[in-house]
């Protein structure tokens, strides 16, 4: 058989289970997922293969109404995403439904002029009646190729949606070994880690300004990984919360990232994470280009 290449830019709203979405795909983990709105910041490509198809997936940031300079840079790069793609996914949530977030992404989509498949996700939890309301209403707003409805979490719906994503990727070898299944650096995918165990910990109690600047990454002549981490907050408060008591819940978040980068590393990790407030954190281009994003003015 021909073998099959190309790029599938993933977009929708904030918490529309896009990463969710792309890990399924790929079949293991490779994009952090939390409760949390806006999890994902920058552009990232999972690797899926489906028969002699290599589907580059690019998971995006959610598209929202920007309000600083971070927001605008994510969404500027949820966007850029979608240049080029062979064909678009528009996930949406269908759970929430429609309303101001999906409807300022379908006027942006409108003159695009890639193909573009609504995909409406978290079928699992969605009000079956409602389903078919929301495609059609969708359908009215976009001439969309294709509608799939899925479930991200359960896997239901997700060979269909490889089928159709291959009819149209183009013919050509693939970009990346059989066995990669993820662009990001190790050094990148372990800030994510880490970043994604002070959503899952501190949901509730942390805000959306925090970062995680990489400040040393070595490779040690056992063959373990030493790597040390600033995690960076707006307010002494915040940085008390993310410490706890007696430093016990930075202990607790080091902890389960330090197990989760190994798995992912595949090798044994060392470390270590300390806090610090910095008020204009987001105002550092170095931690733009260190997590994958443009500097926007």
């Amino acid at each position: 058989m021909t073998q099959k290449c190309g790029l599938v830019a993933i977009v929708g709203a904030p918490n529309a289970g896009k990463s969710t979405l792309v890990n399924a795909l790929v079949g293991q983990k490779v994009a952090i997922v939390s409760p949390k709105a806006q999890t994902t910041r920058t552009r990232l490509m999972g690797i899926a293969l489906h028969g002699e198809t290599q589907m580059m997936l690019l998971d995006t940031p959610g598209i929202f109404e920007p309000n600083r300079r971070l927001d605008r840079a994510m969404v500027q790069a949820a966007w850029g995403g979608a240049q080029d793609a062979d064909i678009i996914l528009f996930v949406v949530d269908s759970k929430a439904g429609l309303g101001a977030k999906v409807e300022r992404i379908i006027e942006g989509l409108r003159h695009r002029p890639e193909p573009k498949m609504l995909v409406l996700n978290k079928v699992d939890i969605a009000a079956k009646d409602k389903l078919l309301v929301h495609a059609a209403r969708l359908n009215e707003m976009l001439d969309f190729t294709d509608v799939l409805m899925v479930s991200a979490e359960t896997g239901d719906g997700l060979d269909l949606l490889k089928d159709k994503i291959a009819e149209y990727l183009p013919e050509g070898p693939w970009h990346f070994p059989e066995d990669q299944v993820s662009d990001a650096t190790d050094r990148m995918t372990a800030a994510e880690i880490t970043r994604e165990q002070l959503y899952l910990q501190l949901h509730a109690e942390l805000p959306y300004a925090t970062a995680i600047e990489t400040e040393k990454y070595t490779e040690r002549d056992d063959g373990s990984v030493e790597i040390h981490q600033q995690i960076k907050v707006e307010r002494d408060s915040q940085k008390a919360i993310v410490l706890g008591k007696g430093g016990a819940r930075l202990k607790q978040i080091g902890s389960a990232a330090r197990a989760e980068i190994a798995k992912s590393l595949g090798c044994r990790v060392h470390l270590y994470l300390h806090v610090k407030v910095d008020p204009k954190w987001d105002e550092d281009r170095g931690l733009y280009r260190d997590i994958g994003l443009d500097w926007v003015d």
